[in-house]
């Protein structure tokens, strides 16, 4: 099961810290995926849930481990152009496709055997894994160890 913290949170939601370089690698050190958010604004990557807030560039955006949430049209645009960014957009939709063939499935919505589970914990009275899934992303991640 692949296991995502979302934003860089593993053990609940830190909004000061999430999406910050350090707090993503921090993550991707203890062994979990990162679902990150990013932006292109001003010919430059940005990262931050609300508004463009941590610069950062394609090489980064490119490390092993990262899934992209595109946050406007041209950090899409441009990470799907680079070819080597695990990328994708949605906003409320059932699911998605990510670049790499995932599906990537709002809370509450139908799984299959090729979905990420986003965020169980919003749906769910109980941490559990889902019977159906190739992975989560959750802000509690560490639970699903």
């Amino acid at each position: 099961m692949i296991l995502i913290s979302h934003r860089g949170n593993t053990n609940g939601v830190n909004h000061e810290k999430e999406n910050s370089i350090s707090y993503i690698e921090d993550a991707l050190n203890l062994g979990f995926d990162v679902e990150v958010d990013v932006w292109y604004h001003e010919d430059n990557f940005y990262l931050g849930h609300d508004e463009p807030k941590y610069k950062t560039n394609k090489t980064f955006l490119q490390t092993e481990g990262l899934w992209c949430h595109a946050k406007n049209i041209d950090a899409l645009n441009h990470m799907l152009e680079d070819g080597k960014i695990h990328c994708f957009w949605h906003q409320e939709d059932d699911v998605t496709l990510t670049s790499e063939g995932y599906i990537w499935t709002y809370p509450n919505k139908q799984l299959t055997d090729n979905s990420i589970a986003v965020l169980p914990e919003l749906w769910k009275t109980e941490i559990e894994k889902p019977k159906v899934a190739v992975g989560i992303c959750s802000d509690y991640i560490v639970r699903y160890v």
